[in-house]
């Protein structure tokens, strides 16, 4: 069937800040793993008369994600309230930046496919997060946890600028490591450090996509629906699909599209609604009268200096050293395993050792992280230590992929492993001829072939004299001796 229609998604994400406070108040930021309601304090419970502060690294973190995404930051900013009643919003209110947020616009490059897109950002304030309701199993109450309310959340708000489902996802993934690389978030979504909440609407085809604010105020969109609270890249991809389809299946029926909030049924793979929603809250903001203005210039200084490198410059970084995409993508995908991963370098004195190092981490280290283990500092090093003996001719490829996996899980350095094994590179032209020579008599066809000019039975014969000396002959002079032997 023809594809009549394009969707049109903007996000709305929230990430919670790593700060060691909460937002106005002295709480541990950390409740993970707490008894309900113990890391709380008369701020974040919202009793009357306390006075909030606001966190000066929360603000410092908010402009520095900013900086990195090349938006403008306001000269100045206030903090406000934002009226509306939530069981598990103990004051009434929420104290937010929204109305007058202290970044705004900036953009993010994604690679989409081979292709590369800028997808633009509206604005991102921050505000403090609500507390968290629990629904007891068969029962008919819930309870409130306040130990989550107060705590430093950014809002990041994007243009319609994403296409389809694919494009969400890779957008938040990279996101979530813009994050990482900067510090200021755990930023992981299936502990509800990062929360996406996804506007789609439906419009013809034809419509070209925009590319500057001014058409993007002028395009027609189709009717909205906004889908709540999605908690893992998998979700988001799949829930914008049945959302794309669902949008679809009614326009092609001739219905429309009802304005409404949904909900994203993860076990049963769809999406179903929560609420109509016709027109904005009225959330009567006005200042927070407890805060005074902020300005946040006089910080730009000092945090333009603490942007790292970021994600995409990293990659290309990696390319050039020659590193294939799939270790690029795992490595450059968090500081936590590109920090020690770039600590290692500092062995490599050869080209050669980063292609080398490339394979073994693929074959050794990748498994690992796969499987949800602790890739250490230490295995990090071996495997570069391990890179630089094959390229010295210490010990060779296949010694080393055979065993390097049982040296990263008893801690034992590879080349002392070998050791206690017994195990050890036969390089002796004496020793090594007598392996040849066999192979040889062995095999009178492969060596027909090679004498008649075929290449590829060289490396058969290779192999030959690789599985007798178990992996331990040197390459380099097995190959050598062979090519003399054949010639003569």
């Amino acid at each position: 069937m023809e594809n009549k229609y394009e969707a049109v998604i903007g996000l709305e994400i929230h990430a919670q800040l790593k700060t060691k406070s909460k937002m106005f108040c002295c709480c541990d930021n950390d409740a993970e793993g707490k008894e309900p309601n113990t890391v709380v304090c008369p701020v974040c419970m919202g009793f009357p008369g306390a006075l909030p502060v606001p966190n000066k690294k929360a603000i410092e973190w908010t402009i520095l994600l900013g900086l990195a995404l090349g938006a403008e930051i306001a000269p100045t900013f206030n903090f406000e309230r934002k009226n509306y009643f939530y069981p598990d919003l103990p004051k009434g209110y929420q104290i937010t930046s929204q109305t007058g947020p202290p970044v705004k616009g900036g953009e993010l490059e994604i690679e989409v496919g081979k292709g590369k897109k800028t997808i633009r950002f509206n604005h991102i304030h921050l505000e403090e997060d609500a507390g968290k309701l629990v629904h007891p199993e068969n029962s008919d109450f819930s309870l409130v946890d306040l130990n989550r309310a107060g705590t430093p959340l950014l809002e990041i708000v994007t243009e319609p600028d994403i296409f389809s489902a694919e494009e969400a996802k890779i957008f938040m993934q990279e996101l979530q490591r813009i994050l990482r690389y900067l510090d200021i978030s755990f930023a992981d979504m299936e502990k509800g450090h990062l929360r996406a909440d996804a506007n789609i609407s439906l419009r013809p085809l034809k419509i070209q996509a925009p590319n500057s604010k001014a058409e993007i105020q002028n395009i027609k969109l189709g009717t909205k629906v906004e889908i709540k609270n999605i908690n893992s890249f998998s979700a988001l991809e799949r829930a914008l699909n049945y959302e794309i389809e669902r949008q679809r299946d009614v326009l092609e029926s001739g219905e429309k599209v009802i304005q409404e909030t949904r909900g994203w049924d993860d076990a049963r793979g769809r999406t179903f609604s929560q609420r109509t929603k016709e027109m904005a809250h009225d959330y009567r903001y006005f200042p927070e009268p407890d805060i005074p203005e902020i300005i946040p210039k006089e910080l730009f200084g000092e945090l333009k200096k603490q942007i790292p490198v970021l994600p995409a410059q990293k990659r290309e970084d990696y390319r050039k050293k020659g590193f294939s995409d799939s270790l690029i993508q795992v490595v450059a995908s968090d500081p936590i395993y590109f920090k020690p991963f770039e600590s290692s370098f500092s062995k490599f004195t050869d080209p050669q050792d980063y292609k080398i190092y490339d394979q073994l981490f693929m074959l050794s280290g990748w498994p690992l992280i796969k499987e949800g283990k602790e890739l250490s500092e230490w295995a990090i090093a071996n495997i570069a230590a391990t890179a630089v003996s094959i390229r010295k001719g210490e010990v060779t490829g296949n010694i080393a992929k055979q065993y390097l996996s049982e040296s990263i899980s008893t801690g034992v350095p590879l080349m002392n492993l070998l050791e206690q094994k017994g195990i050890k590179e036969i390089s002796g032209d004496q020793e090594l001829e007598v392996f040849v020579d066999q192979v040889i008599n062995e095999n009178p066809e492969p060596v027909a072939d090679y004498k008649a000019g075929k290449e590829q039975a060289l490396q058969f014969l290779m192999g030959q004299v690789m599985k007798k000396t178990r992996g331990q002959a040197n390459p380099a002079v097995t190959q050598e001796i062979l090519k003399k032997k054949l010639r003569s």
